[in-house]
């Protein structure tokens, strides 16, 4: 098996960015869910209440987080730590300390998204700071993360991809590119759902290993178009995920596995690098 794509999203909910390699960190790839966008009340913002951010265009520079968007000229932020007050943000139920971008940016979204993005403002995670991932699942270690939903990797593969578009089109539908699901690494693999029985997987010359924890349930961001935040079919392909139940003993549409880093933190991860798995004990 091999990496066939490494995806960064630095902003939370905005558009990645596909990248050939990335550094290896324990709260995720370099600059992955760096920074997020919030509300008047500093809980995070997502596609599931804002589609259209798909739409917000992402790049970074040696310097510079981008921002672009058809209707407004780029917009660029120093990587640079901002000064100010710390704030404390809501993601899901934790929260976390992070400095506030500044205003330039609120109104750079409402010139891009129009009066609806009225009220937002972004926020870039406190790096002095650590955000803990669940203990439910780490066998007894510990993991942290950024602005992510839980985990600092999602793990996804070619062959459920593949499984799921084939059940897609079998009932007429359209079928959905990996992007819907928002993975940051993509392992080429002819078998579907055969990542739910992964324990690790490691580099083949013992680089890095990563530890497969959790299925991934999916949310309505999976039925939104990441290139024109049009939803198509709005119960697919979450209806079909439900059908296929692959995780017989969870309810909802499963896709990919949440994952945390075991060895390797600093090292280089790269498209094209073998692994190796070992399996979970049944």
């Amino acid at each position: 098996m091999e990496i066939t794509q490494l995806n960064i999203y630095p902003v939370k909910s905005l558009k990645g960015i596909s990248v050939n390699h990335s550094t290896l960190q324990e709260h995720g790839l370099a600059w992955d869910r760096r920074w997020m966008l919030v509300d008047a009340q500093q809980r995070f913002v997502t596609q599931r209440q804002f589609p259209a951010l798909a739409t917000v265009e992402v790049a970074l520079t040696d310097k510079h987080l981008v921002l672009s968007h058809p209707n407004a000229e780029p917009l660029s932020l120093s990587l640079i730590e901002p000064k100010g007050n710390l704030r404390l943000v809501k993601v899901w139920n934790d929260h976390c300390k992070a400095l506030p971008e500044s205003d330039d940016v609120s109104r750079w979204l409402v010139a891009a998204l129009g009066e609806q993005a009225q009220g937002l403002s972004m926020v870039r995670f406190a790096t002095e700071f650590t955000r803990a991932v669940e203990d439910d699942f780490l066998d007894g270690g510990a993991a942290h993360t950024y602005f992510s939903d839980g985990y600092p990797f999602l793990i996804a593969t070619t062959g459920s991809l593949d499984a799921l578009n084939q059940a897609l089109v079998a009932k007429g539908e359209a079928p959905v590119p990996m992007n819907r699901f928002r993975p940051n690494i993509v392992i080429k693999s002819d078998e579907a759902w055969a990542e739910d029985r992964w324990a690790t997987l490691s580099e083949q010359s013992g680089t890095f290993q990563l530890a497969l924890r959790k299925p991934c349930k999916r949310c309505k961001i999976t039925t939104i178009d990441q290139h024109t935040a049009a939803v198509p079919a709005p119960a697919e392909p979450l209806k079909t995920l439900i059908e296929l139940n692959t995780q017989p003993s969870q309810k909802g549409a499963h896709f990919g596995q949440n994952a945390t880093l075991l060895e390797g933190s600093g090292s280089v991860i790269r498209v094209g690098d073998k692994l190796s798995v070992t399996a979970r004990s049944v």
